[in-house]
């Protein structure tokens, strides 16, 4: 079957650049053939992070920064199109998440928030751009996420082997495929996203380089419990969360002032660790496969695989793509399954009343 061209943007919770990937699909998998990753100005940075709470003018702070994203948008595609030699006449689509400003799913009006226009993103790149995957979903019933677990499945899962895929970004999410295929999968609660907000407060940081300073410090076992207490953990699937839910204040909650600062780390890990745990407590993998650049935390890694065993627990290099691409090239194949006319959740997973096809087509010039 021929091959055709989709690129996938992903700026994630942290915050700090996008990720940008030219994939080749066959109809059935993914194959990434160049990637580019573009860092945000930090204030740009700053500003998406001040979103996280209430603020004054958000209204015009948004639209600004809806146009201001799309340009950088822009600009991650046309150097990934220079470094592939590739022409923006090839590419059939760009898979755009958008940065998420807001995600409320739950409550009398459920809604979420991506911004970084697709209509000025398809004008400046002469692409057609798919965008706005979540709010179908969110407007079918469901959560709105996670919507990577159809491509987990289709991209990791291996037939007659119970498997789990694990994204770690700021908010950590889980896909668990059993053995005879179905599939399910939430977000399982803070990734990085306090880890990375705690060290920069404290070693002015951007994140814990492989955990080596959390690696230094002792699990504060009070405080670990106390976290794991939060009603999130105990909710039924499915569910998703965000920073908005996670955050220093949050956490503020639990400290009496007196803790060592990298104990804390060490036990923010730790609640990485086990709320991951936790979420494949039923499904008994065989295998696990690390994503997001919570696999580049050596520490953590090490953490999964003792409290995970006897599971198999590797990175998705080890299937084909480097756990950093892993949910740029996700947003690249629900491109296709929207040019295509085909569904790109998973009602199982989300909540939603049934499949819909996701996301708006903008096409380019």
């Amino acid at each position: 079957m021929t091959e055709s061209l989709f690129i996938g943007l992903m700026s994630g919770t942290s915050a700090d650049g996008i990720d940008a990937v030219l994939t080749a699909y066959d109809g059935h998998k993914i194959k990434v053939i160049a990637s580019d990753h573009q860092l945000l100005a930090p204030s740009l940075r700053q500003e998406i992070l001040a979103f996280r709470q209430p603020g004054e003018n958000e209204l015009h702070r948004a639209a600004t920064l809806d146009s201001l994203l799309a340009d950088e948008y822009a600009k991650s595609v046309h150097s990934l199109l220079l470094t592939a030699q590739v022409s923006p006449a090839d590419i059939v689509a760009i898979g755009q998440h958008g940065q998420t400003l807001r995600h409320y799913p739950d409550g009398e009006t459920p809604y979420t928030v991506q911004v970084g226009d697709p209509n000025r993103l398809a004008e400046l790149t002469g692409i057609t751009v798919v965008a706005d995957f979540r709010r179908r979903d969110i407007a079918a019933g469901g959560q709105g996420a996670p919507l990577v677990p159809a491509f987990h499945r289709a991209q990791f899962a291996t037939p007659g082997v119970a498997t789990a895929i694990v994204n770690i970004g700021g908010i950590a999410n889980v896909s668990a495929v059993s053995a005879e295929g179905s599939v399910t999968g939430w977000d399982t609660g803070p990734g990085n996203t306090l880890m990375d907000a705690w060290i920069a407060g404290h070693q002015a940081a951007a994140f814990d380089q492989a955990g080596a300073w959390a690696a230094t410090g002792a699990v504060i076992p009070d405080l670990l419990e106390g976290l794991l207490k939060a009603p999130y953990f105990g909710r039924a699937a499915p569910k998703s969360t965000g920073p908005e839910a996670f955050h220093l204040e949050w956490l503020g909650t639990f400290l009496s002032g007196g803790e060592s600062s990298v104990d804390v780390q060490r036990t923010l890990l730790e609640l990485t660790v086990e709320s991951i745990a936790h979420a494949l407590k039923t499904s008994s993998p065989a295998t696990v496969r690390i994503c997001g650049g919570g696999a580049n935390n050596t520490f953590l890694m090490a953490r999964l695989s003792e409290r995970l065993s006897p599971a198999n627990v590797t990175t998705t290099e080890a299937v084909g793509i480097p756990p950093s691409w892993v949910e740029a090239a996700a947003f690249a194949w629900l491109a296709a399954q929207t040019v295509a006319g085909d569904p790109g959740n998973v009602p199982a997973v989300t909540g939603a009343l049934a499949e819909r096809v996701l996301g708006g087509i903008y096409r380019g010039r």
